[in-house]
């Protein structure tokens, strides 16, 4: 995986939660080629059809709280986000993004400099965000080497079955 995400970004504001991430209107779907028909359904129905994979949601502070499902984070996963930056996230769906290898980056003031559309580039070991759109810059927490390593292997799931076949041979 590559340490640099780039794309566009999806802002939205404060208080973003599972519910409209994923309503629960939709938790009869099982399968991820139909939850991620349905992600961000809640704010735009159209969202799904409309975002490009690699793309990047921003938003302000405590993202994706509400219920704990992992809908909402296998939601964002299956429509292949690139990355999730907020002021802060909710622990839960914080947990689920990382374990589904979400790039969650944590970042006082983002939506200060990010506009719906901007153009974004991320550092994830350096925690460096820069609006290529405008040239801002701002710097966000880094993510943890172990975090980092979750990512890389695609999930947390991944990275148990990979260290297990390493230890076994």
């Amino acid at each position: 995986m590559n340490t640099v995400i780039k794309g566009r970004a999806h802002v939205f504001g404060k208080n973003i939660d599972t519910d409209q991430i994923y309503p629960g209107r939709y938790l009869e779907y099982t399968d991820v080629t139909d939850i991620k028909k349905f992600a961000m359904a809640g704010i735009d129905e159209h969202f799904a059809q409309n975002f490009q994979a690699g793309e990047i949601i921003v938003a302000g502070t405590n993202f994706g709280c509400g219920s704990s499902r992992e809908h909402a984070a296998i939601t964002l996963k299956g429509i292949g986000v690139g990355a999730i930056i907020a002021e802060s996230f909710a622990r839960i769906f914080f947990r689920n993004a990382v374990n589904l290898g979400i790039p969650v980056i944590l970042c006082k003031n983002i939506s200060s400099i990010i506009r719906d559309g901007d153009e974004i580039s991320i550092e994830l070991e350096k925690g460096h965000i820069q609006n290529l759109t405008t040239g801002q810059t701002i710097q966000a927490i880094p993510l943890s080497s172990y975090i980092l390593t979750i990512i890389h292997s695609g999930g947390i799931k991944p990275m148990i079955r990979k260290m297990l076949a390493e230890k076994s041979t």
